[in-house]
């Protein structure tokens, strides 16, 4: 509701400046420009989520997906200890984190989503260590394939949209060991 309401502001004041600094069919050229580019940019990065959606597909149902939570368990474990001995929530997290792992925020909302309802059942109407991990580690998300990014890239024009790999892994690396360490020590501080 707060994004909407910035956001009508924003263009508001836009609209109003260039009315008021009589550059009003700029503004308008610039609204109309705009729009076109946003629809261009959604149409092509629909094609690169597609194919990866449809990767994640076919390695659910090749067995792949839950190999891959096999494989996630361990740390999965040591991450959400809470968690650890409800397998539904905990094969909701590691789709989870698979779904970021392929860079597919959009697929990892709705598998979040279910681990953060699951989680949320062992303690109503409040946030339990392993809800806040799961929100840690979602908003963070460790990304071995930046595919948004890249269809983003790709969708600019970009001949190698794939070429920021090095500088994804360092910082989202980064990123998600800085939030599971605050997560760990606050967790500790809020019991203490």
């Amino acid at each position: 509701m707060s994004m909407t309401v910035i956001w009508t502001g924003m263009v508001t004041l836009a609209v109003l400046f260039g009315l008021a600094t009589g550059r009003g069919p700029e503004v308008a050229a610039a609204a109309v420009e705009g729009a076109a580019s946003a629809v261009q940019l959604a149409l092509s990065m629909a094609g690169m989520l597609c194919l990866w959606t449809g990767v994640m597909e076919v390695m659910r149902r090749a067995g792949l997906a839950q190999g891959l939570s096999r494989l996630l368990s361990p740390a999965l474990r040591l991450l959400f200890p809470q968690a650890a001995r409800d397998r539904a929530a905990m094969d909701s997290i590691a789709a989870n984190v698979s779904a970021n792992l392929l860079g597919l925020g959009n697929a990892a909302t709705p598998l979040g989503l279910e681990a953060a309802r699951r989680l949320g059942r062992a303690s109503p109407g409040v946030a339990s260590d392993s809800l806040c991990m799961l929100v840690v580690c979602n908003t963070a998300s460790l990304q071995l394939i930046p595919t948004t990014v890249a269809s983003v890239r790709a969708a600019a024009g970009c001949q190698a949209p794939f070429d920021i790999l090095p500088a994804v892994w360092l910082a989202s690396a980064l990123s998600v060991a800085a939030g599971v360490l605050a997560c760990k020590l606050l967790a500790r501080v809020w019991r203490g």
